[in-house]
């Protein structure tokens, strides 16, 4: 039995398998020559969910494990969260 997860990953999850739906149905619409317009507002839709699955996750993350994190090692905490919001590699 797997553990049961925290309510953001409870949400991401759920967005993310959404998203996985919507972009079988991208791909089922361009394999059917779906009108091009119709197609790019299926992709929109994939990549909304997308961003919604990482603002849940990071909002977790940020609750949790960050403050964890910066009492540990403070620096390390900055350099991730410096590599989560593409400011540094």
């Amino acid at each position: 039995m797997k553990p049961s997860l925290p309510s953001q990953k409870e949400k991401s999850l759920k967005l993310a398998k959404q998203a996985r739906g919507t972009l079988d149905t991208v791909i089922a619409m361009i394999e059917d020559n779906a009108y091009c317009p119709e197609i790019i507002q299926q992709t929109s839709s994939v990549v909304g969910l997308l961003q919604s699955v990482e603002r849940e996750l990071l909002a977790g993350h940020l609750d949790t494990c960050v403050v964890k994190r910066l009492r540990e090692d403070k620096s390390a905490a900055i350099r991730e969260l410096m590599k989560i919001y593409r400011l540094s590699k």
